[in-house]
């Protein structure tokens, strides 16, 4: 079993559309007026639907709450860095249980995580203490 699918509510799609293209290297395969899909080329697939300027994003206290992305390789892990540092200047960067993490904000200023190497290459020995951050 493996995750296929992630759904993220935008408020612009255009922007988050650019920005998560860059980010993700997916293409856009379906897109109307208020949703896209981008499909990346392992076939995981994003959904973007554009609910508005004035929505708000609160962290609750049950549901999922970030996605953790894994890049192909330490070239990937760098660029991914310079999309995040060119969206916002709070990006942050460390090494855990032998891998490295980067974390950032989208465009609506949702946590982006990134590591490198995956879990299929280095298992997770401990829990990442950035979940205890929220």
């Amino acid at each position: 079993m493996r995750l296929a699918s992630a759904v993220m509510f935008v408020r612009e799609l255009d922007r988050s559309v650019l920005f998560y293209k860059e980010l993700l290297g997916f293409d856009v395969t379906v897109r109307n007026n208020s949703a896209a899909l981008l499909v990346g080329g392992d076939g995981g697939e994003l959904y973007l639907r554009e609910i508005g300027a004035c929505a708000e994003h609160p962290l609750g206290p049950v549901g999922i709450q970030y996605l953790i992305w894994t890049a192909e390789d330490e070239e990937e892990l760098r660029r991914c860095e310079r999309v995040l540092r060119a969206q916002s200047p709070h990006v942050t960067s460390q090494t855990i249980d032998g891998f490295r993490m980067v974390e950032g904000r989208g465009p609506d200023d949702v946590p982006i995580v990134v590591t490198y190497p995956g879990p299929e290459q280095v298992p997770r020995h401990e829990i990442i203490p950035r979940i205890y951050g929220w």
